[in-house]
């Protein structure tokens, strides 16, 4: 059994490993099955021989000689002995050199920027980065795009092989198609954040790791671009909304809402980091859909207390967020925010209105949020008919436990 914190640390470590060996060998393919059997190795010898010094270097060598075998076999089943010295790995392929990066340079923000390749569409490049950068498996996303598996490892081989046929050197891309791509990067780290905070499915509300890994990445590409002000809002988005991690579970992990949170546990460092950010970003020009949101996370997380949110504010920026950015979640987010400020039968028939122009979102989302509109309104079974609709629409068991003691409750 591994421990928590070896399965932590190999999972921060799969995405740079894989990003070392595609820049040496150039097949991402085949690169991530020698990379999973190097985390296999580690985690069958690591707790019985102990953590090595340098974690990075030991699941490179590994994965590069499995890799070496891998390219080794293939070019004998083809008959091209002659080509295996190309795949030969070095003695010293560690050691720094000019024409590559230092063997403890961090390859990973190269490898989003390639699954994010021009040449495959939008879904196909969100769907290799989680897998091959945010190290979701095929399964979590087939679920985040609601699709077979099957679907899902057909989409992802597809992508790979788009890649492997295009040539693409292993670096990051010149500044104009750069910026071409930053649109996908950003939705990519945004979903790879928002998967961690708030799990689609499973026993556990959060997956810290996941969390952890998009704000890790966020740095890196805001270190990249300090000047792209999209940027430096999803990355003060995440830090205020990571920030309210520690109150949004309490003792057996059972969902806690932000009106009932315990501020003072909320992490203060990562408030100020993000308000900073915003602060910086928002008078730059142009705003962007993610400095709108960090802006209405600031405003949330700056409140002494629920009773003290400012939710008008709150509902002028979802406002203007919608024309910026009018999507379903938006959308049903501006109904909760007008609920807010001018009482949940207002609320109630914004719903109403989005949902019969077909503007919500289909997930448990809406029937929680219409159940919460309710039961504020007085209309107890009514709310409790739509927390259990909810409940059963909860992919994630602490969301469906948390709804099912909300109807519970009403039906006392």
């Amino acid at each position: 059994m591994l421990s928590p914190a070896i399965e932590d640390l190999l999972r921060t470590l799969a995405p740079q490993v894989l990003g070392a060996l595609v820049r040496r060998y150039g097949n991402l393919d085949t690169a991530e099955d020698a990379v999973q059997d190097a985390l296999l190795a580690a985690a069958t010898q690591w707790p019985a021989e102990g953590i090595p010094a340098n974690q990075r270097n030991w699941l490179i060598t590994v994965a590069a000689r499995r890799l070496t075998d891998f390219l080794r076999a293939e070019q004998a089943r083809r008959r091209r002995e002659d080509q295996v010295a190309r795949w030969t790995l070095p003695e010293d392929w560690l050691a720094p050199a000019a024409d590559r990066q230092p063997a403890d340079a961090d390859d990973t923000l190269i490898l989003l920027f390639l699954c994010c390749h021009p040449a495959l569409s939008p879904a196909s490049q969100i769907a290799l980065a989680l897998r091959a950068v945010g190290g979701l498996t095929t399964a979590e996303i087939a679920r985040a795009f609601l699709v077979p598996e099957e679907t899902m490892t057909r989409r992802i081989s597809r992508a790979k092989q788009a890649i492997r046929e295009s040539g693409l050197p292993f670096a990051m891309p010149p500044a104009a198609e750069r910026a071409e791509r930053l649109r996908v990067v950003l939705h990519v780290l945004y979903l790879i954040f928002n998967e961690g905070y708030a799990s689609t499915a499973g026993t556990e509300l959060q997956r810290v790791d996941l969390a952890l890994e998009g704000i890790r990445l966020a740095r890196l590409v805001h270190a990249l671009l300090p000047d792209e002000p999209e940027v430096s809002g999803l990355l003060a988005l995440m830090l205020l909304t990571d920030a309210r991690r520690p109150a949004r579970t309490g003792p057996t992990g059972e969902l806690i809402p932000m009106a009932e949170q315990d501020r003072r546990t909320w992490d203060g460092g990562a408030i100020t980091e993000g308000v900073a950010l915003i602060r910086g970003t928002l008078p730059q020009g142009p705003v962007g859909p993610y400095q709108l949101q960090a802006a209405i996370a600031a405003v949330h997380d700056q409140a002494p207390s629920a009773e003290e949110t400012d939710w008008r504010q709150i509902l002028m920026l979802y406002e203007l967020l919608l024309e910026v950015s009018d999507t379903p979640v938006v959308a049903l987010n501006h109904a909760v925010a007008l609920a807010m400020v001018e009482g949940p039968r207002a609320g109630l028939e914004r719903l109403d209105t989005l949902e019969a122009a077909g503007r919500l979102p289909a997930d448990h989302h809406v029937p929680a949020v219409r159940a919460h509109l309710l039961e504020s309104a007085g209309e107890r079974e009514a709310a409790r008919t739509a927390y259990l609709a909810s409940a059963d629409l909860a992919r994630n068991m602490a969301q469906q436990r948390y709804l099912r003691a909300k109807a519970a409750r009403l039906g006392n």
